[in-house]
């Protein structure tokens, strides 16, 4: 039989502060570490290029969960001033989840005959563009790169021109096809891109 000393003992244990708020203060940390889960990777991104200024590859499920705009450029066409537009939306919305993906080729009109230096450089000083751009690549036909062999498998859209654009949203979804002369600025794109980041 325990003595009255043994069970106050246990009872002063039992109702102590430190047991009674231990399940209490652990209770936060399951939301906080699913809060923390990075988004899976969709198809789409499953997707590694060279970044253009070193030639480091970068994959590009690093931009899983975010919106992408994806964008075919050159340094030497009518729509190049787009680049302005295309830095402004990423300066804008960057921090709400929007990353603008910039893709120079040398498709059409050979409008971007620059080595990876000369085009980064024109990027830089010229457009300020701080926007991920990668290696030149091609983007139409048999030898388009494998990311714009997917988005246009998936819209049956090619790039007719530079900077044509294709909006993926926070799941991979395509969610549509721009051609060249749809600005930065256009509020058809503008209202996609921000409909895309409320998701």
């Amino acid at each position: 039989m325990k003595t009255p000393a043994l069970l106050f003992a246990l009872f002063a244990v039992f109702a102590s502060p430190v047991h009674a708020a231990a399940p209490t203060a652990a209770a936060p940390a399951a939301p906080a570490a699913r809060a923390s889960m990075p988004a899976a990777c969709p198809a789409v991104l499953h997707q590694s290029f060279k970044r253009l200024q070193d030639d480091v590859p970068q994959d590009l499920c690093q931009y899983a969960g975010k919106v992408v705009l994806v964008v075919n450029t050159a340094s030497y066409c009518g729509f190049t001033s787009q680049y302005q537009g295309l830095e402004a939306l990423y300066a804008k919305y960057g921090s709400r989840g929007l990353v603008v993906l910039g893709f120079p080729s040398n498709d059409f009109g050979k409008q971007e005959p620059g080595n990876a230096k000369e085009i980064a450089d024109f990027c830089f000083n010229t457009y300020g563009v701080k926007f991920p751009m990668f290696a030149k690549s091609s983007v139409k036909g048999p030898q388009a790169n494998p990311l714009h062999a997917s988005l246009i498998k998936a819209t049956g859209e090619e790039p007719k021109w530079n900077f044509t654009k294709y909006l993926i949203d926070r799941n991979g979804n395509i969610v549509e096809y721009f051609p060249s002369k749809v600005t930065p600025e256009d509020k058809v794109l503008v209202s996609k891109i921000e409909k895309a980041l409320a998701m």
